[in-house]
């Protein structure tokens, strides 16, 4: 049996042991609730992003904090925050399911703890252009919401470090717990985006009924559809059926190499295939892609991923409506969609001013002929000439002077008006 002293030490023992893990749990209770007072302040995904990636560090006292999010298709994650700026970086490094740590953990919904050497793991995949690549231990925790996969939470030491279970825990909890504030912010901003989109598409359709020129409004469109989309440049390119080409008639860009591209023969290049197939066509990366015709073009504008639909007019295409982005972009099918609706458009406004030039063509056809035959009957009656004589005489002045033959037989009539006064 213990002696008493012993007794008294072993007890101070537990009571300090137990203070320090109320202290603990205490601290992890703070944190937690900072954590919820931040993102529950805020719907904004890249401000809940960010204040995550600090208060995570700040108690971890990691080297390194990332967090990924899966994407529209769910396919993979993307690179979406982090502690070291990577303004670069940021959507554009993309993970599959099961590739490297980070899509393991997403895969398997699983966490992942690596003391050293994190770089020696068989799962593990590089990034060269991501410094926290050659850290030495990793924390990998899945993100989940509503049983949901939401992304991935990484935080990474540049010496080796030993993640005990509490760690991991904690890492576990709060990355649960910003689950739900992610999916939050995520349906906030796409709230946020069908708005806009309401609102632009309400303005091309006044924009379209309008009585401005037809240039003029090609250009408003092609400036609110590259503001509603969120994209680098939006263009469109009409038809020339006798040519067989297509050719840019409206861009927001101010670049003029952009404006002067070449034209593209249908079936040729991204656009021409667009017309041919009558289908929208999405590439990834137009610089690496056999499919676009100006590939050097694209790295000098610092254009990367493309979506070209049809202008459709009861299935007749007569042109392409493009948008490009500064990143790589996997368009959904709604994005797709919607400039599918604002092509279809903008065709509808291009046919409607061609009808409206037709028709006051034929009005204009209409009163030359009777203009001219009143001159007709001037001369007729002026020289006793026959109408073919008169309609000849017309001509031949009007040949002679290059004036139209409305020109001349205004002239005429108002000759004879002088005359009789």
């Amino acid at each position: 049996m213990a002696s008493l002293p012993e007794r008294k030490k072993t007890s101070s023992r537990k009571r300090v042991s137990l203070k320090a893990a109320l202290e603990e749990k205490t601290q992890e209770l703070e944190l937690l609730q900072r954590i919820t007072e931040s993102i529950s302040a805020n719907l904004d995904l890249g401000i809940v992003l960010k204040e995550i990636v600090a208060l995570v560090v700040e108690k971890s006292n990691a080297d390194a904090c990332l967090i990924y999010l899966i994407n529209e298709a769910k396919d993979a994650l993307v690179l979406q925050a982090s502690k070291i700026p990577h303004p670069k970086l940021i959507g554009q490094i993309r993970v599959e399911l099961g590739e490297g740590i980070t899509g393991w953990v997403a895969r398997e919904k699983r966490p992942v703890a690596i003391s050293e050497n994190a770089g020696e793991d068989p799962r593990f995949k590089s990034f060269q252009h991501l410094p926290e690549d050659r850290y030495q231990a990793f924390l990998s925790v899945p993100v989940i919401s509503k049983n949901n996969m939401i992304g991935v939470l990484n935080i990474q030491y540049k010496k080796p470090y030993y993640h005990t279970e509490d760690d991991i825990r904690l890492l576990s909890t709060i990355a649960h717990q910003v689950g739900d504030a992610i999916s939050n912010a995520r349906l906030y901003d796409e709230m946020k985006k069908k708005a806009m989109q309401i609102d632009t598409l309400s303005r091309l359709s006044s924009t379209i009924t309008s009585d401005r020129y037809i240039e003029e409004i090609l250009n408003l469109i092609v400036t609110m559809t590259a503001s509603m989309m969120g994209t680098q440049i939006c263009s469109i390119m009409l038809l020339d059926k006798k040519m067989g080409e297509l050719k840019i008639v409206a861009t927001q860009s101010l670049s003029e190499e952009y404006r002067r591209k070449a034209n593209v023969k249908i079936g040729e290049s991204v656009s021409g295939r667009t017309v041919q197939e009558k289908r929208p066509i999405a590439v990834l990366d137009i610089a690496n892609d056999a499919l676009y015709h100006f590939p050097e073009l694209a790295k000098r504008e610092n254009l990367v991923s493309l979506l070209s639909v049809p202008m459709m007019v009861k299935n007749r295409v007569v042109g392409v409506l493009n948008s490009y982005t500064a990143k790589k972009h996997a368009f959904s099918k709604e994005e797709t969609d919607l400039l599918q609706v604002v092509a279809n458009q903008a065709a509808v406004a291009i046919e409607n001013t061609t009808l409206s030039e037709k028709s006051s063509a034929m009005e204009e056809a209409l009163e030359t002929r009777k203009t001219v035959e009143r001159a007709k009957g001037i001369l007729m009656k002026q020289g006793k000439i026959t109408e073919e004589d008169a309609f000849r005489l017309i001509q031949r002045q009007s040949m002679n002077n290059r004036k139209t033959m409305r020109e001349v037989a205004d002239a005429i009539i108002l000759t004879a008006k002088i005359s009789r006064r």
